[in-house]
């Protein structure tokens, strides 16, 4: 089945299934009444007891979508007799911790009536209470392979009385290396034909469809696309900066454009770093989300950031997929992606469930020339804007701030400077052909933006 989705939501409400009373409340009470068209295709086969394959662009419903035919699942059939209390009736598999926990989150919020009971389980935190979670009961369980792998090996629970499996980010599991992990959880899970299973995300590769063939019981696959790669809601704009305007080009646009929350998107913890220092510095402290971040410390600097107590967040790709965090209206590739999809899954952070948004990119001398690739899969040219002198503002010295997995670094030189505008045409010839002649210029950038 392909629908192409010209509107975020189909007519299709969620009171014309016949889905418990209980879980009926919780929608409404969460604010879904109307099914978006991954809803509205996937829940006509899930709520049959049908397996679904389904692909659809980052924040169209997916979480919803298969946690309402969970649900559905476990309180409209009865649990298998002899079932202990550590026995999951659904496993809710995700690639990161983030994810599972906005998933736990939604769960939490839809299911609140229904009586069923929840386990989060990831690593890097909390061992014993997520073991006691389990020990005290659970019906659904949701987590990253690492940790559930552990605790099922200490025999702290089994899959034995599972009736719904749920893949989310499918085709991340692979790029993370996860693959054999979930293959050995889905392995001790009932047969395909004994439970229903649901695999969702953002691409169907070959790789993953060859997992639900496998995996799965004949799932009948759904894609909604939009007639673009990108939502259609999402303004796109590249701009040409050298390497060492780069940091007063972020800073001058963050305050031109004054966002109301914005994601910067960067490759490297370091950068990632540098950027914290100099936000920091000019007044605009902002949350970081990377790899050496501690999990509590993550936890709380992404709470604050979907509070709203923090209105930039610094992330390495590790955020680029799954979560949702209303109110984005500005995502910036600080450095464009070396991958033409994490692009899509970048900017996709803005412009959800049917909002507006703008995602700006910077081509740098050192990866302008991932852009070619990029605009290919996205089937369309990104226009360019001029960086100009009144972009690249002047600079307040970087600020001491607290580094994850290395040192503190003395206050650096102020990158940029530049008068009147650039030719466009010629920056891009520049840009990418980098590789072939690389100036006093390209030196001092290279200090400006991992220098500090």
């Amino acid at each position: 089945m392909l629908r192409y989705m010209s509107t975020h939501l189909t007519d299709q409400r969620f009171d014309q299934y016949k889905l418990p009373d209980s879980l009926l409340q919780g929608l409404n009470q969460a604010g879904f009444q109307q099914c978006t068209p991954i809803q509205a295709d996937s829940l006509s086969i899930s709520l049959k007891g049908q397996d679904v394959a389904g692909e659809a662009q980052t924040g169209t419903g997916k979480t919803i979508a298969f946690l309402v035919a969970v649900y559905n699942k476990l309180l409209t059939e009865p649990a298998p007799e002899h079932r202990k209390p550590n026995q999951p009736r659904a496993l809710i598999l995700a690639p990161t911790r983030e994810l599972a926990i906005q998933i736990h989150k939604d769960a939490e919020l839809i299911g609140k009536n229904t009586g069923l009971k929840l386990a989060l389980i990831y690593g890097g935190t909390g061992y014993e209470q997520q073991q006691k979670s389990i020990t005290d009961g659970v019906d659904i369980l949701i987590g990253t392979p690492g940790r559930l792998i552990d605790f099922l090996k200490q025999n702290i629970y089994n899959l034995k009385m599972v009736q719904s499996l749920v893949l989310d980010e499918a085709d991340r599991m692979f790029d993370l290396g996860f693959i054999n992990d979930i293959r050995y959880l889905i392995r001790r899970c009932p047969e395909p034909k004994q439970r229903l299973s649901m695999l969702f995300s953002a691409t169907l590769s070959f790789r993953v469809q060859e997992l639900a063939y496998d995996q799965m019981n004949a799932p009948k696959h759904i894609k909604i696309k939009s007639e673009n790669r990108t939502a259609d809601k999402i303004e796109e704009r590249v701009y040409y900066p050298a390497n060492d305007e780069k940091i007063p080009l972020l800073i001058g646009l963050l305050r031109k454009e004054n966002p109301t929350r914005s994601i910067v998107f960067v490759n490297t913890k370091r950068v990632a770093d540098n950027i914290n220092a100099w936000l920091t510095g000019n007044g605009m402290p902002p949350a970081i989300l990377s790899g050496d971040v501690p999990q509590k410390k993550r936890q709380s600097l992404l709470k604050q950031f979907q509070d709203g107590e923090n209105t930039i967040l610094v992330a390495t790709d590790v955020a680029a997929r799954g979560l949702h965090i209303p109110e984005v209206s500005h995502v910036f590739n600080f450095d464009l992606p070396q991958q033409a999809e994490d692009y899509v899954h970048r900017i996709g952070r803005t412009a959800r469930a049917g909002a507006s948004g703008i995602a700006i990119s910077f081509a740098c001398e050192d990866y302008a020339h991932f852009l070619p690739e990029i605009e290919e899969y996205i089937k369309h040219s990104i226009p360019n804007e001029s960086v100009t002198s009144e972009l690249l503002v002047e600079l307040k010295p970087k600020a001491r701030v607290e580094r994850y997995g290395g040192q503190k670094k003395k206050h650096g030189h102020r990158p940029g400077d530049r008068s009147g505008n650039r030719n466009q045409q010629g920056t891009r010839h520049h840009n990418r052909n980098h590789s072939h002649h690389k100036s006093h210029n390209s030196h001092q950038s290279k200090k400006a933006t991992s220098d500090s």
